[in-house]
C-alpha cells in the first residue's frame, strides 16, 4: 500500500482514470478500496485481441444452430432481415457501452462491472436491484442451458454410437458438468483468453461442418422436401415471430461487455471497437451462412438445433464420423462458452469469500474458491439434469435479460451520459432503439411464457429427451 506522502501522485493516476487495477498497491487508500472480485477475476492485462476472443465465445455460441428454427416462424425476407438489424443495432450498442466505460474512466472512474455502471449513471437502486439480478439470471441461465446442451450433444454421438445403449440425459449432463467444473477453477478471466482463442476456431469449425452437411443433405434425396412456408394457424404464427425474435436476441446476447472490458490493460480507449470487430467477423461468417444454409435445406423442418436434422429416424443423412465430428467441436465450445458466462458468479463468490489482502493463489484464497466455484456448478449442473426442458425458459431469461441488458440499456447508458441534443440524429436514434425494443421484450417474454403453458404437460423431471 503506498503511503499518504504519494497521495499526490495517486491522485494524478486517479484522475487519469488509465490505472492498472491489478497495481492496486501503488494508488492511495481511498482508491485502493477494491474488492477480490475486481482485483482477482477482472484483471486488467489483456490486448484488443484478447477481448476480441472474449467477444467472440460470448456471442457466436453454438445458439448459432437453432437460428434456422427461427427463421421457420419469419420465413426468408422477415429471417434475414431480423439477422441483419441484430447484427446492425448489438454492434452499435455494445460501442455506445464501450464508450460511455471510457468516458467514465477518463473521469477516474473506470467501472469494472454492469451493475458498477448503473450505481453511477442509474443511481444505487437500479444497480443493485435490477441490471445486478437481471445480469445474473442471464448469465446463470445461460450456464445452465449450455450445460444441457453440452448433455445433449454428449448423448447424441454415444446414441449415434450405442443405438441400444441403456445411458440417460441426465448422466451426459453430468459429465459435462464435471468438465465445466474442472475449467471453472482457471482464476480470472484474462486467464481464459487462450481457450477463447481456441474456442474461436472451434465456432469456425463447426459452423462450416453444419453448412457443409446441410448443402449435402439438401442436394440429395434423403433430405425432407422444401417448404418454406408459415405452419399453424394466425395466432400461432404472430407468437412464433416474437419467440424467434427471442431466440435471435438471445443468439446476439452478451450481457456482460463491461467484464470484458474489464479485462482490457490501461489506456482502453480505441481498444474495444478493434475487438467487436473480431468477434464481428467471425459473427457474420458463422450467423448467416448456418442461418441460410440450414433453412434452405430443412425449410419449415429445421429443428431446434441444426444438428438434429442430420439424423432421420436415427439414421444419418451425412456420414458418421462428420456427425461425431461436428458434435464434438460443439461441446469443446460449449466448455468455453460456459466458463465466460459463469465469470460474473465467480467475480461475486470472490468478492463475498476472498481476502483481498491475501495473494490470488494463497491457501486463504484457493480453498473457498474451488469450494464455491464448484458448488456452483453443481447447482447448474443439478437444474439442468433436472429440468431437460430449460430451452423454453431459456427463451422467457432471454426476453427479461438479454433484451434489456444488450439492446435498451447501452443507449439509455449513452444519452444520460453524453447528452446529446434532442434535436440530433444520434438522441432519437438511441429512443428509438430502446422504445422498439422494450415493446418487443414484453411481447417475447409473454410468447416465451405461452410456450412453456403450451408445452409443460410434456415436461418430467430427469426425462430422457
Amino acid at each position: 500500500m503506498g503511503s499518504l506522502g504519494n497521495s499526490a501522485n495517486s491522485k494524478a493516476v486517479h484522475e487519469a482514470g488509465e490505472d492498472d487495477y491489478d497495481h492496486h498497491k501503488h494508488l492511495s487508500p481511498t482508491h485502493q478500496q477494491l474488492d477480490a472480485g475486481a482485483l482477482f477475476v477482472l484483471k486488467s492485462k489483456g490486448s484488443w485481441l484478447h477481448c476480441g476472443y472474449h467477444l467472440t465465445t460470448s456471442i457466436v455460441a453454438p445458439t448459432l444452430l437453432s437460428l434456422p428454427f427461427a427463421f421457420t416462424f419469419l420465413g426468408w425476407a422477415v429471417g434475414i432481415i431480423s439477422l441483419v438489424v441484430g447484427a446492425l443495432v448489438t454492434f452499435y450498442s455494445y460501442n455506445l457501452l464501450s464508450l460511455v466505460l471510457e468516458h467514465h474512466a477518463q473521469l477516474g472512474r473506470r467501472h469494472l462491472r454492469f451493475r458498477d455502471m448503473a450505481n453511477d449513471i442509474l443511481g444505487p437502486r437500479w444497480g443493485w436491484y435490477y441490471v445486478g439480478p437481471t445480469q445474473f439470471m442471464v448469465c446463470y441461465g445461460s450456464v445452465i442451458a449450455l450445460t444441457l446442451l453440452g448433455g445433449q450433444c454428449m448423448k447424441a454421438i454415444y446414441v449415434l454410437s450405442q443405438p441400444n445403449g441403456s445411458m440417460k440425459l441426465y448422466e451426459f449432463v453430468i459429465i459435462f458438468g464435471f468438465l465445466m467444473l474442472v475449467l471453472d477453477q482457471i482464476p480470472s478471466f484474462h486467464s481464459l483468453r487462450h481457450i477463447n482463442l481456441i474456442s474461436l476456431f472451434l465456432c469456425l469449425a463447426y459452423s462450416a461442418c453444419a453448412a457443409a452437411a446441410s448443402i449435402h443433405i439438401g442436394n440429395s434425396s434423403k433430405g425432407p422436401k422444401k417448404d418454406y412456408g408459415l405452419k399453424g394457424d394466425t395466432e400461432s404464427r404472430i407468437f412464433g415471430i416474437f419467440n424467434a425474435i427471442a431466440i435471435i436476441a438471445t443468439t446476439y446476447g452478451n450481457g456482460i461487455i463491461p467484464e470484458i472490458q474489464a479485462t482490457i490493460a490501461p489506456p482502453v480507449k480505441g481498444k474495444m471497437f478493434k475487438g467487436l470487430c473480431v468477434c464481428y467477423t467471425v459473427l457474420i461468417i458463422t450467423f448467416f451462412t448456418v442461418a441460410i444454409t440450414g433453412y434452405w435445406a430443412f425449410g419449415n423442418h429445421s429443428e431446434g438445433l441444426l444438428l438434429s436434422n442430420f439424423l432421420d429416424d436415427g439414421n444419418p443423412l451425412v456420414p458418421k464420423w462428420f456427425i461425431l465430428m461436428t458434435n464434438l467441436f460443439t461441446i469443446l465450445q460449449l466448455s468455453a462458452v460456459g466458463v465466460v458466462y459463469l465469470q460474473p458468479t465467480n467475480e461475486v463468490l470472490e468478492r463475498t469469500f476472498a481476502d483481498p489482502k491475501s495473494k490470488e493463489l494463497s491457501a486463504r484464497n484457493v480453498i473457498p474458491r474451488v469450494v464455491s466455484r464448484s458448488l456452483s456448478v453443481v447447482i447448474a449442473t443439478t437444474v439442468a439434469a433436472m429440468l431437460p426442458f430449460f430451452g423454453d425458459i431459456n427463451a422467457v431469461i432471454g426476453a427479461f435479460g438479454f433484451m434489456p441488458l444488450d439492446f435498451i440499456l447501452p443507449v439509455i447508458f449513452f444519452n444520460l451520459t453524453f447528452k446529446p441534443s434532442k434535436r440530433s440524429l444520434v438522441f432519437w436514434l438511441n429512443v428509438s432503439i430502446a422504445v422498439v425494443f422494450s415493446a418487443l421484450a414484453i411481447i417475447a417474454a409473454i410468447a416465451a411464457v405461452r410456450q412453456i403453458v403450451l408445452d409443460a404437460k410434456t415436461y418430467r423431471l430427469f426425462a430422457n429427451v
